[in-house]
């Protein structure tokens, strides 16, 4: 007997509209800012709008699983909320965003498996709605703005030494984890060591919550 992989299953799903998929968590289109056909943030309006809404029930899924990088709490995360779905309950899943480093390493991706993962799969993975790539951005403008400040005059009086504001990059490049930066003479700056780390930070939790009723 053959099995399908987790990417071969994540392809063949049969997507709702992200539309539909808000309206059964009772958030209106109007709430909704889409991100393509199956994906979308929620309004800073809406969330505001339930703040003072009784509190739901709220599951902690978290392990440390008997394998090398602790596989698994995503499976059970949505495998649970599925559960809960289909008993009638009102459950959503909530997981942290995936980073281009842990999915491209050992670890492998944050989608879950077989038939208890997110869809899009691929989508989610590599870039979903481009959060990780502003925070890069704006991590990386501060860096840029320290070396500027530099190279026209230093009048705060920077230690090139102490400077511990890393640039960032959503990979595991370990060339990149200690560098010499500003090479190449006098128009690029002064000549500094420095390095590159990654903006994610792993999380051995995971959750799920269901609306009272």
């Amino acid at each position: 007997m053959t099995f399908k992989s987790d990417i071969q299953i994540a392809r063949e799903a049969s997507k709702r509209p992200i539309q539909e998929i808000g309206q059964k968590l009772g958030i209106s289109s109007d709430d909704l800012l889409p991100y393509g056909h199956d994906k979308a943030k929620v309004s800073q309006k809406f969330i505001n709008s339930v703040q003072e809404r009784p509190d739901g029930k709220l599951i902690l899924v978290t392990a440390i699983n008997p394998t090398p990088a602790g596989e698994g709490k995503t499976t059970t995360t949505v495998g649970l909320g599925d559960g809960l779905n289909r008993i009638g309950k009102n459950a959503a899943v909530c997981i942290r965003e995936a980073s281009l480093g842990p999915n491209f390493g050992m670890k492998g991706g944050a989608a879950g498996g077989g038939y208890a993962q997110i869809v899009p799969m691929e989508e989610m993975n590599l870039h979903f709605t481009g959060d990780f790539h502003a925070i890069t951005s704006a991590h990386n403008l501060l860096s840029a703005m320290i070396d500027n400040h530099i190279y026209w005059g230093n009048a705060l009086e920077i230690d090139l030494r102490r400077v511990v504001w890393r640039r960032v990059v959503d990979m595991n490049d370990r060339a990149l984890r200690q560098i010499t930066a500003s090479l190449g003479g006098v128009s690029n700056g002064f000549p500094r060591e420095t390095g590159s780390t990654s903006p994610w930070r792993p999380k051995s939790w995971r959750s799920c919550a269901s609306r009272a009723t």
